[in-house]
């Protein structure tokens, strides 16, 4: 099968791959996508496009990608099953692969109640593992879900979401090997603050051998402020903020706090670079993506391969 997917090129090279996020825009403003998007050319192989995250109304990821697959970049569409069934799904992607989009990330998504619309009704016709499911068929054996065949199907290269520190952290390798077997190419995983438990969690995957079935790219989101980690320690569901990230930051006058942020993720990349199964990393500078080629250059990820 012909490669199309950017990452996935850099991936099968055997070099680490870098992907970043661009949160689409609360109304219809194209420049805003296209200025996120322009911040992060040259610096990263793919640029995920959140979908509706945390449950709130933006421009669709598929708006977005097309805006920023028209630039010559290479968007990743995300897609929750919260809010759409099998039928809208399956044409959306087909939309994507028709417009150029060759990369895309399945997720089940925030629960309505948590966002601008808790009025919402959910829909998770299918969960996040039937997507992985579908979007491989439609692939690979170029069938919908219903059965028939399709006209030139599309070759995604097929993503999800990890979070290795969700409770119970027991089951997070076997949650892990349920996404390989439906057939996903690549992995994202949540912020990773707390080094050791993520690197017992790459263990488990070693000892099941699922690092050579399936390529993991480490989350990165760089802290702004000890208010951030407090923030992000104490209210923010299946994150795992250690003490010594808020007492580091804490630790530093205000207004240093933010570089002190970025030396942080820097060290923590050259870290997990060292860890056997990590094929790269995934960086979410949360409305702060002029900051992303920085931390790339800062952690030796500069220039990145041509393929």
């Amino acid at each position: 099968m012909k490669t199309e997917s950017r990452l996935e090129k850099v991936l099968a090279s055997g070099n680490l791959a870098v992907t970043s996020e661009c949160g689409p825009p609360r109304g219809a403003v194209p420049e805003k996508v296209k200025e996120k998007a322009e911040l992060l050319r040259g610096a990263v192989d793919g640029i995920n496009v959140t979908d509706n995250q945390t449950a709130v109304v933006r421009m669709s990821s598929l708006a977005a990608c097309i805006l920023i697959a028209q630039m010559g970049l290479d968007p990743i569409l995300q897609m929750v099953t919260r809010d759409r069934n099998r039928l809208a799904m399956q044409s959306d992607i087909l939309g994507a692969y028709a417009h150029g989009i060759h990369t895309m990330l399945c997720l089940s998504g925030d629960h309505p109640q948590f966002g601008d619309h808790p009025m919402a009704a959910n829909v998770y016709d299918l969960d996040s593992i039937q997507l992985i499911q579908v979007v491989r068929a439609m692939r690979d054996e170029g069938k919908f879900q219903g059965g028939d065949d399709i006209l030139n199907p599309p070759k995604m290269f097929i993503g999800a979401a990890a979070n290795p520190f969700a409770d119970p952290f027991e089951l997070r390798v076997a949650r892990l090997a349920k996404k390989v077997k439906a057939g996903v190419d690549f992995i994202q995983t949540q912020c990773i603050y707390n080094l050791d438990k993520f690197e017992r969690w790459m263990e488990g995957v070693r000892d099941r051998g699922l690092h050579e079935q399936v390529y993991i790219l480490a989350g990165i989101t760089p802290m702004k402020s000890a208010g951030m980690a407090k923030y992000m320690k104490n209210r923010v569901p299946g994150m795992d903020v250690p003490d010594e990230v808020v007492k580091r930051l804490s630790g530093v006058p205000k207004e240093k706090q933010a570089e002190e942020g970025i030396r942080m993720a820097v060290e923590d990349m050259q870290r997990l670079k060292e860890v056997e199964g990590v094929s790269g990393f995934h960086i979410m500078a949360i409305e702060w993506e002029q900051k992303v080629p920085e931390i790339v250059e800062r952690a030796g990820l500069l220039p990145r391969p041509v393929v």
